[in-house]
């Protein structure tokens, strides 16, 4: 997996901001996830921009973070969402 990906939320993926935190719940599967500050700022950059690429960079704009480790991060939750089924992934 590489930063040259689109993403795609799952459209049976509802998600609620509450105090901080992202909720999320997949309709499919009747799961529910929480998500701590990070993985919310990094869901709703996902909302807005569909290249993986973005969100890598609105990400190091927001964030004070070694590149490389916000690569290695954003690429395992994005990988996460993936298997669960919350996002898929094109090239």
């Amino acid at each position: 997996m590489d930063l040259n990906l689109n993403i795609t939320l799952s459209e049976t993926a509802f998600a609620q901001e509450v105090d901080g935190e992202m909720v999320l719940l997949d309709m499919d599967s009747e799961k529910y996830f929480s998500l701590d500050e990070v993985g919310c700022a990094i869901w709703q950059a996902m909302q807005v921009n569909q290249s993986l690429q973005s969100v890598y960079d609105v990400m190091l704009d927001s964030y004070e973070v070694e590149p490389e480790k916000l690569k290695t991060d954003l690429l395992n939750f994005v990988g996460e969402l993936k298997e669960v089924g919350l996002i898929a992934t094109t090239v």
